[in-house]
């Protein structure tokens, strides 16, 4: 960073005070840019932070797209920590904070499949079949994350 002291007292030294005006404001000027750059950057961060929650733990190629490497990195990073705090919860067992995001109305919902997808198992064993336009009925917390991936639409009857 340039400094402003510094400069202002070539200036005296070499019997330009003025410049001083000059350069005292083009310093302001720099720490205002560095202000919006870091106000800028601080707002990237948390949409890219809220991309996770969206998301998942991957990213649509249209989305990673517009990420330089230093947030892929850093969304990789933030990927981890929560996957690490979500381990440390549940009395060992874990707990994926990122379901049920809204509370819900019902356990079961139903579901249209997207595009093809392959099997899918739920909790009890069963394993069924995810291709274009089938329709399921599934347990909400099982669906959540392929609704928000775009393989799933919630149907509202």
């Amino acid at each position: 960073s340039i400094n402003c002291e510094a400069t202002v007292n070539e200036a005296k030294s070499e019997g330009r005070t003025d410049l001083i005006p000059s350069i005292k404001l083009r310093h302001c000027c720099l720490l205002r840019n560095q202000r919006c750059l870091t106000a800028y950057l601080y707002d990237r961060l948390l949409r890219i932070r809220a991309l996770r929650w969206e998301y998942g733990s991957v990213l649509p190629a249209n989305v990673r797209f517009q990420m330089c490497a230093e947030e892929l990195q850093w969304f990789s990073q933030y990927k981890k920590s929560l996957a690490i705090f979500m381990r440390s919860l549940g009395g060992g067992e874990g707990l994926d904070i990122t379901q049920d995001m809204k509370p819900p109305k019902s356990l079961y919902i139903e579901v249209r499949c997207l595009k093809d997808h392959g099997e899918f198992e739920i909790d009890d064993g069963t394993v069924i079949l995810l291709k274009k336009n089938s329709q399921h009925f599934l347990p909400r917390w099982k669906c959540e994350q392929l609704i928000r991936q775009g393989v799933l639409e919630h149907v509202m009857s």
